[in-house]
């Protein structure tokens, strides 16, 4: 292998990381807004039950730490891809791309977490590093 190769290599991992970041990054915030008691009060009216606050709330944080962190990650991918498509379909009725209750960031997102879902983690993530660790130490 070249070190143009590894080079290359090496700074797709580190794009890939770049995105999985970024992702999570969004819905960390995501989730933690969500724990707002107003999020509660306008379940209903997109058809749900106010006690699905909380878990929709941990649905978004703790997944978008595993993608960061890179455990878990087509997991927590699957987890984050079933909410924006409620997002989509629920929330804004998929009723425009553009424009207002447009789901151009929504879409944006799903095809970023089916993304993950489908490549894993990556090189640089949790998960890899703890393949590198002996069998002895299990």
């Amino acid at each position: 292998m070249t070190s143009a190769e590894i080079r290359e290599k090496f700074l797709n991992d580190i794009v890939f990381m770049g995105l999985r970041s970024a992702i999570g990054v969004i819905f960390i915030l995501h989730g933690i807004s969500k724990f707002n008691p107003g999020f509660a009060e306008n379940l209903p009216n997109m058809g749900l039950p106010a006690e699905m606050q909380i878990p929709i709330a941990l649905a978004e944080l703790i997944p978008g730490i595993f993608i960061i962190i890179g455990v878990l990650s087509r997991l927590s991918a699957s987890l984050i891809s079933v909410i924006m498509l409620g997002a989509i379909f629920m929330v804004k009725g998929a009723s425009s791309i553009t424009g207002k209750g447009g789901v151009e960031l929504d879409l944006i997102l799903l095809a970023s977490v089916l993304l993950i879902m489908i490549t894993g983690p990556g090189r640089i993530s949790l998960a890899q590093a703890l393949k590198k660790i002996p069998r002895c130490l299990h």
